[in-house]
């Protein structure tokens, strides 16, 4: 069998640690659900969200395929007949069914999902105490994958909930108990330096990666400045209130067809009330917080603010060059914010980790040297190297876990259902 080695880079955990790891996972994911209601469960508001009841089915679904019927003896699925449900775009692991048309799927119901997810759950713990010690370098591979996986999908059931929160006239709240960003306002922008010359990155080491940030690879990079802090809400409402969204020599063609096609004229989630800004978060629609960081906005908004600020958006090398001797500490989905933050004046650069993804300029293609991996996620990430772009440093929704300095996020263009932002970059 060939080994996921060649699709992840990654350690060899202990049983010990990786059965910690995926039941802290599970738990976490469980805790996502209690404030939900039951008809929750089966929102779907447009083609691109997906019910929180086959996010569920499909992590699930993930560790049955990839791990159980392959390497547990005599493990039958609950659902060997309907899998293809709970499929999303892994063609190589059969069919799949249209994932515009999940909320029409009133069965298996949710009570059936859980019973599946606990039945899984008790037969993965099996699997990890019990493997023999041949198989059990391709099961580790294969488990830290789907950890990495499930938190993933953490992130996406949180955006899509949102989503379709938002679209309900009532705003409704997932949760009153989270915290609120402080009221402070944000501190100055300074520009930092960094010189030009040969480097290297990408994913090296200890530790897991995604094939995507490897390998590791020599980049030239000219002299440039970074923003010392992400552009905020006030920031982007100056750009707005002097016709930001009006002026076609600030956009890219394709983003100007997407503004007058949609009639956008702000960011997603902002509403005017009764003459002020509000926003929908996870507490229910509030005013907004002028200080924090702007979010959900797509590449093309990104890119035409940066042009209106006589700016432009860094490169994926700038970004990493920048933040790869930082600690990896911000406000990630640990805070339990849920939502960006103001940034605390008290370093260099800031909020490169958490608050919101940062859009880069840098279209996502493979590194130098990539070959696409031969094994059963070898689809995981490189079919999607193309008409995307590369988000950096993780999101309010983002697990700690799950970020490096080299991890690469990927969304087309015109996405905004993310958490996200954007910082600026010149040219010295």
């Amino acid at each position: 069998m060939t080994t996921s080695a060649n699709m992840i880079c990654s350690s060899n955990v202990s049983r010990e640690e990786v059965l910690q790891q995926f039941q802290k996972v599970q738990q976490e994911t469980d805790k996502l659900c209690h404030p939900l209601k039951i008809e929750d469960y089966m929102l779907q508001t447009s083609p691109e969200v997906s019910p929180p009841k086959w996010h569920l089915a499909h992590m699930t679904w993930f560790y049955e395929t990839y791990l159980l019927l392959p390497f547990l003896e005599n493990y039958q699925s609950l659902y060997l007949e309907h899998r293809y449900l709970f499929n999303d775009h892994y063609i190589q692991a059969g069919k799949k069914f249209s994932s515009a048309h999940q909320s029409l799927l009133s069965r298996p119901t949710i009570e059936d999902i859980s019973h599946y997810r606990q039945y899984v759950h008790q037969h993965m713990v099996q699997l990890i105490e019990t493997a023999d010690e041949q198989s059990w370098q391709e099961i580790n591979f294969r488990l830290l994958m789907g950890i990495h996986h499930e938190y993933q999908h953490q992130e996406l059931f949180l955006a899509d909930l949102k989503y379709s929160f938002y679209l309900n006239p009532f705003y409704p709240v997932y949760r009153e108990d989270l915290a609120s960003s402080p009221k402070r306002q944000a501190p100055l922008i300074h520009w930092l330096e960094y010189s030009s010359g040969l480097d290297n990155i990408g994913f090296s080491g200890e530790g897991f990666a995604f094939d995507n940030e490897c390998p590791q690879h020599e980049v030239y990079v000219n002299f440039f400045c970074l923003a010392s802090r992400l552009v905020t809400n006030a920031e982007y409402l100056e750009f707005m209130e002097t016709g930001g969204y009006e002026r076609s020599e600030l956009w890219l063609s394709d983003g100007w067809e997407m503004i007058t096609k949609h009639h956008y004229n702000r960011p997603l989630y902002w509403e005017k009330i009764e003459g002020q800004w509000h926003y929908m978060t996870f507490k229910g629609i509030q005013p907004i917080n002028m200080g924090e960081p702007v979010s959900h906005i797509s590449y093309y908004e990104a890119s035409a603010f940066a042009s209106w600020a006589g700016k432009r958006l860094p490169t994926e090398v700038e970004w990493e060059l920048a933040a790869r001797d930082l600690i990896i500490a911000g406000n990630f989905k640990e805070q339990d914010l849920l939502h960006p933050a103001v940034a605390k004046d008290n370093e260099d650069l800031l909020q490169m980790y958490g608050d919101v993804w940062e859009w880069t300029r840098s279209p996502y293609m493979p590194y130098p040297g990539h070959h696409t991996p031969d094994t059963p996620f070898g689809e995981y990430n490189t079919k999607f190297m193309t008409n995307q772009m590369v988000l950096r440093g993780g999101a309010c929704l983002t697990s700690i876990e799950t970020i490096r300095s080299s991890f690469r996020n990927f969304k087309y263009l015109h996405e905004r259902k993310s958490f996200s932002g954007f910082r600026l970059a010149e040219d010295i």
